[in-house]
């Protein structure tokens, strides 16, 4: 089993959110769910054919949203786009990854930069995403997470979490010029169709409107180094998310008339305001 050089473990406390109605967290060993960071809410997930989506909003700012249901601590590999976010590297399971506590939770809002910075995940126009301006678009518009559990020792009484070791030497941050570089050299840039195909629901699918992940701006988000040994080198659970425009999933079936928003569910809250007086006379009968 190959040894890990760089492992983090979070230590930014994440306040906990209510979560809409028809949002779903996908997992077993852990909850993902991907969060927009404007409202604090989980984007709802579509499953269609045996796949879980969720529709973005261009411009908007994301976090991947990780709730361990584990009693030991757990490793999360995380790649977006087909790369890995912490070292930029076109993605493995073997690669470097955020660890969690018992019943911990943390939110990944961004590419990591360095111990103290990260350059934040947002959703843009394919083209402009990180792994395409890299030479790598070939896995444009999925989210994964690998889960690993800690390999146990005999000797640890409660199943404590062990203690966090001094920070080693810090990798240099990478750029996408470096990302580039170690992108494989086979790999070009897609061309896109100029015709617009039709998707199962008979709406055009719209290639342009094609969603990814964009280098966002730097953003301060601290964190730790740690160790860590996994019980097994093969992912205990691998959790899949794909994305796209609203526009697009429409047009492939993924989201419904039924969801697509035009009947929004009923608020139980519409007004928020103070009870007001009854009538002062009763209507005649």
């Amino acid at each position: 089993m190959k040894s890990l050089k760089h492992l983090w473990r979070v230590i930014a406390a994440v306040g906990v959110v209510l979560i809409s109605g028809h949002a779903l967290a996908m997992g077993s060993l852990a909850d993902v769910e991907i969060v927009d960071r404007a409202t604090g809410r989980a984007l709802p997930i579509h499953m269609h054919k045996g796949e879980a989506w969720v529709a973005g909003t261009p411009g908007a700012k994301y976090s991947i949203r990780v709730r361990s249901q584990y009693w030991g601590r757990m490793l999360a590999v995380m790649s977006v786009d087909g790369v890995n976010v912490l070292s930029g590297e076109s993605a493995s399971g073997e690669q470097t990854g955020y660890v969690y506590g018992r019943f911990d939770h943390g939110d990944i809002a961004g590419w990591r930069k360095s111990d103290n910075e990260i350059a934040a995940f947002e959703f843009v126009a394919s083209p402009r995403s990180y792994a395409q301006r890299t030479g790598r678009p070939q896995n444009v518009g999925v989210i994964g997470v690998a889960l690993f559990r800690e390999k146990v020792s005999l000797r640890r009484k409660d199943f404590a979490p062990a203690s966090p070791v001094a920070p080693f030497s810090s990798p240099s941050p990478l750029t996408e010029s470096d990302a580039a570089a170690r992108a494989a050299p086979s790999a070009k840039m897609q061309s896109q169709s100029q015709s617009a195909p039709i998707g199962a629901s008979g709406l055009a699918y719209e290639p342009e409107k094609k969603l990814g992940t964009g280098h966002g701006e730097r953003e301060h988000s601290p964190i730790e180094r740690t160790h860590f040994t996994r019980e097994s080198n093969v992912a205990n659970e691998v959790i899949s998310i794909r994305y796209d425009s609203r526009e697009n999933l429409l047009a492939m079936g993924v989201i419904t008339e039924r969801y697509a928003g035009r009947n929004p569910a009923p608020n139980p809250f519409p007004l928020n305001q103070y009870v007001p007086d009854p009538p002062s006379f009763f209507p005649m009968r």
